[in-house]
């Protein structure tokens, strides 16, 4: 079991027992908030349930989010259908769930993001009221506040303004019915109180939290947070005029949030691969989910991030399979793309894995690499096809590829991967750097010696690309802010593949809709015949010639495999195409409708105007 804070799911009996002063001769079944609210020990546990409720899950799924956990598919970076991949999104039917429907259900569990907004407001209510001393009130208030703005960033970055509820709405009643029919706010409206409540955290939270309490929200996240929040409002899906103030208003958050993380020790960690098992006191993890290796009821809180990635013979589902077009979009060692007439190091398809940016072998896993998975130091991963149709593997992958990023190597002492207790990292200090880098470029701060430049050279110098003759890891000196906002979104592409990222740097910047036309491909590769070339089976034997030559992988790809790849505007290839259709992503997605059943239920709220209502969500 890993030293990490375990929040409870919920306020049992166990936690309460040790709380006499509060409890003694109380009805357990009729505890009220004016006495729970007096006990620091009690308001820590329904801290610890705001926590456990509202932290997002692995791969960045945000609890409350119906768009959560499918992320990869919703871009060029997983293969899997989705109706918003094809245009068919059907309004009333298949419209995202994140708004809900009523703002006023008393959820004591709740499941969505207006019973989550419920909570917290019921929680802020009552420490407003409480008799503790000032300064621990302002602690839970500023963490209280934290995750009201966390879950209004979730419901306003697809509808845009929603009803802004800051007070518990009575959940019984006609009355209540009715004081619950709130028209929606403005969009701006909206930011506003997200920046309010942020504002508050990071006035009133510590820089760094230790020991036990590592893990909880410092004044550092709330500012990068903030930092992420005024980069959606800058961005072109919410910001079309390009207005200069809201990217200077995102370049100031994010310059604090710098100066905070810096001033507490936080940082890039030095290795990208191994980031995820520096858990407790990691300089990297700003935004912190934390998970243990337990398997008993009380105590389990696992990830099934890690089974998902290995391969279904390796324990694991095998689920997060990279596309080809990911793979190809890798960078060369020296920061240049593959083939490059200026990079120093050639390209062929055949050989896609030789000299590429180190994050390539840290995220992909691929035919002949190396993957030491339980320990097994001389373990390779084989995905080629023995024929045309029989895979060497007893349940291929779609793609030819893994996801090998956030993956254990080392043995499993509890069993099965299932039980993986690697923690999540929300907002990675790599974010604030690259946030801070796309927030300087909006204000035209370009110059190579300024952020808009060093905040990648600093992201690409930790992952290990040369500097190069002009010190700039790859990039070229004087480009444009055009040309700066492209790489910025490319090194965040390659950076956070696969952690829930994509699908929203492409939706705020309106360029999903960039994907329409392509077919999201597989690289397949099947065992040549002939005189020279090795049998199926002679491969698999380790006291053969030919099992002994796998150590010269590059060989084996040159001589004994063929390499069938496809691009990603070709449909006439069928072995490779992953898409029936093509990605068909319409601009009518840009600003989710509220759903029908929400609109059903409040008469008052208005339609988006890009679903035929009158609510623009620009404002």
């Amino acid at each position: 079991m890993k030293n990490l804070k375990l929040y409870t799911a919920a306020i049992g009996l166990f936690g309460l027992a040790a709380c006499s002063k509060v409890l003694d001769k109380t009805n357990l079944s009729n505890l009220q908030p004016d006495l729970v609210f007096k006990d620091s020990t009690l308001v820590q546990l329904n801290m610890d349930n705001l926590y456990d409720n509202n932290l997002p899950l692995w791969g960045g799924q945000n609890t409350g989010s119906s768009l959560s956990g499918v992320q990869p598919q919703l871009s060029e970076e997983s293969s899997g259908s989705s109706k918003f991949m094809d245009g068919t999104m059907s309004y009333g039917t298949d419209e995202p769930k994140d708004y809900g429907t009523s703002l006023n259900t008393n959820n004591t569990q709740p499941s969505n993001n207006w019973g989550k907004i419920r909570q917290v407001n019921t929680f802020i209510k009552s420490i407003q009221e409480s008799p503790l001393p000032d300064y621990t009130r302002r602690k839970f208030l500023a963490q209280a506040l934290f995750f009201r703005a966390f879950r209004y960033w979730d419901i306003v970055r697809i509808y845009g303004g929603v009803p802004l509820v800051l007070t518990p709405l009575d959940g019984v009643g006609n009355d209540a019915r009715d004081a619950a029919l709130l028209p929606r706010n403005k969009t701006s409206e909206c930011f506003a109180q997200m920046v309010k409540d942020l504002d508050y955290a990071i006035a009133n939270l510590p820089g760094k939290w230790t020991g036990s309490d590592w893990g909880k929200i410092t004044s550092g996240a709330a500012a990068a947070f903030k930092g992420r929040v005024l980069l959606y409002w800058a961005s072109p899906m919410f910001n079309p005029s390009d207005i200069a103030s809201r990217w200077q208003d995102a370049y100031n958050a994010n310059l604090q949030a710098k100066t905070i993380l810096d001033a507490n020790g936080f940082g890039l960690n030095s290795n990208y691969k191994t980031m995820w098992f520096s858990e407790v006191n990691n300089p990297e993890a700003v935004m912190v989910t934390s998970y243990n290796t337990a398997t008993g009821d009380q105590a389990k809180k696992n990830n099934g991030w890690d089974k998902s990635c290995r391969p279904s013979y390796l324990n694991g589902s095998g689920s997060n399979q990279p596309t080809w077009e990911l793979v190809r979009s890798y960078p060369m060692k020296d920061g240049k793309m593959p083939g490059d007439a200026t990079s120093a190091y050639p390209y062929y398809d055949s050989l896609y894995y030789k000299n590429r940016d180190p994050r390539f072998d840290a995220t992909i896993a691929y035919n002949g690499c190396t993957w030491p998975l339980d320990g097994n130091a001389n373990l390779r991963l084989w995905t080629y096809y023995e024929t045309s149709t029989k895979s060497t593997e007893s349940s291929a992958s779609n793609t030819g590829f893994y996801c090998r990023k956030a993956v254990s190597e080392g043995t499993f002492t509890f069993g099965d991967p299932q039980y993986s207790g690697t923690d999540w990292m929300e907002i990675r200090y790599a974010e604030v750097l690259l946030n801070l880098a796309e927030s300087a470029v909006g204000i035209s701060k370009i110059a190579t010696t300024e952020e808009g430049y060093q905040g990648i050279i600093k992201v690409r110098q930790r992952a290990g690309i040369t500097a190069g003759s002009n010190g700039l890891y790859g990039l070229n000196s004087g480009l444009s802010r055009a040309q700066l906002f492209d790489a910025i979104l490319f090194e965040r592409k390659i950076e956070f593949a696969f952690e829930g990222k994509r699908f929203w740097d492409l939706y705020r910047w309106k360029r999903m809709s960039d994907l329409n036309g392509w077919y999201r491909n597989r690289l397949r590769i099947v065992l040549k015949t002939g005189t020279g070339i090795p049998t199926a089976a002679a491969l698999k034997d380790p006291t053969s010639a030919s099992f002994r030559d796998v150590q010269n992988l590059d060989n084996m790809m040159t001589n004994y495999f063929q390499t069938i790849r496809n691009n990603n505007h070709d449909a006439s290839n069928s072995t490779t195409k992953l898409d029936t259709n093509p990605i068909n992503f319409l601009s009518t997605y840009y600003f989710f409708p509220i759903p029908l059943a929400a609109i059903t239920n409040d008469p008052n709220l208005q339609q988006n105007n890009n679903w035929g209502g009158s609510f623009d969500p620009l404002q």
